[in-house]
């Protein structure tokens, strides 16, 4: 199996890469999801502050690579990108379970983020500056920062779409192919 996992901040592009894996054939799995529908089962809405309080309590209560544990039983594709991982101590459950892991960090400066989430307008988003700053502040305790140190690859993402969406094209077909080429 070969397994592509991203980690980036909050606007930094995950979204738009799972677009560009689905184009080309990749199954997904997006990690925010699993967490969303945690959220949704304790009757809970959508806001940034369950979101973030339900993945908190669930790292405190079951240790920090609890969400990686729980999307093991989804990665069934011989291959995937999964997107989304927020610490390094996930990175240690994907690698442990899968030798053939690829970890592509995604960059975006928190000035273009923080644009892109007032545009976004999803529910987990706030227009608000320091609401902004206080997730970022929340992912980066969880180990985020840890988990790009560890990437494989990096993405910048600071100009247009059209752009990020062709590089990350061939980012991604150059990582299957080197795979290939391995096999």
């Amino acid at each position: 199996m070969r397994l592509i996992v991203t980690v980036g901040m909050p606007g930094s592009g995950k979204d738009e890469l799972v677009e560009v894996a689905r184009s080309i054939g990749l199954a997904t799995l997006k990690m925010g999801d699993l967490v969303r529908d945690e959220t949704r089962r304790r009757g809970l809405a959508l806001t940034n502050a369950n979101i973030g309080r339900i993945a908190s309590e669930e790292r405190e209560k079951h240790g920090p690579g609890v969400w990686a544990q729980r999307a093991l039983p989804k990665l069934t594709e011989t291959r995937m990108l999964v997107d989304g991982c927020r610490s390094d101590s996930e990175v240690t459950v994907f690698r442990h379970n899968f030798g053939d892991l690829f970890v592509l960090g995604i960059f975006a400066s928190v000035d273009t983020r923080f644009r892109r989430l007032t545009k976004r307008g999803r529910g987990d988003d706030s227009n608000d500056l320091q609401e902004f700053y206080d997730r970022d502040r929340r992912e980066l305790k969880w180990g985020i920062g840890n988990a790009l140190a560890l990437a494989d690859g990096m993405l910048v993402n600071e100009g247009p779409l059209e752009d990020f969406r062709r590089e990350a094209r061939r980012v991604l077909e150059t990582i299957l192919a080197h795979k290939e080429d391995d096999d």
